[in-house]
């Protein structure tokens, strides 16, 4: 997508976590917990909530497409301990046909609260935890200051104004 930014074939991106790149303006614009998506026979499914040391065992399902790349890096980040990587299965279906078939038993998957208002049979969503409290992905918006589409200006301050957001939307974005 940064590449997208770079043309001028798209005037922002939206990506979960940070990237660092110079003429971009980013703002972070808001936080989903993170969930585990989960047959509804599994063990864990009882609980209320998921720590992360309970799926240190798990098989889990990922889309190959983003955001499957950083939620792989996230669970590698969480869940290695002393040379023991998670068996983490990258597929080429999307997140819907993971989901799909959760419900047979096959592993687990990882999404973002936005994405667990889907109903599949025999799958449910339960929170993950860390050491202090709900783990919380951050989506943040790239875009070039030197933008000056009038429907980017318009988007902006939607955001800003939908979720309280303090930034400056730079002049050159202005009409």
């Amino acid at each position: 997508m940064l590449a997208g930014l770079d043309t001028g074939e798209i005037d922002i991106a939206i990506m979960a976590g940070e990237a660092a790149h110079d003429g971009y303006q980013r703002e972070a614009f808001w936080s989903e917990r993170v969930m585990v998506a989960l047959s509804s026979s599994h063990p864990l499914a009882e609980r209320e909530i998921i720590h992360w040391t309970d799926l240190r065992s798990e098989r889990f399902l990922l889309p190959a497409t983003d955001p499957g790349p950083e939620i792989r890096d996230m669970l590698l980040g969480r869940l290695s301990v002393a040379g023991t990587q998670p068996d983490v299965r990258m597929h080429q279906s999307g997140h819907g046909t993971i989901l799909s078939v959760l419900g047979d038993g096959r592993g687990l998957s990882v999404i973002c609260e936005g994405g667990s208002g889907a109903i599949y049979p025999d799958v449910v969503y339960r929170p993950v935890y860390g050491e202090q409290g709900p783990v919380l992905i951050c989506y943040s918006g790239y875009w070039r200051d030197d933008n000056c589409n009038p429907a980017l200006r318009r988007f902006l301050q939607f955001v800003k104004t939908r979720y309280a957001l303090s930034f400056k939307i730079s002049e050159s974005s202005v009409e």
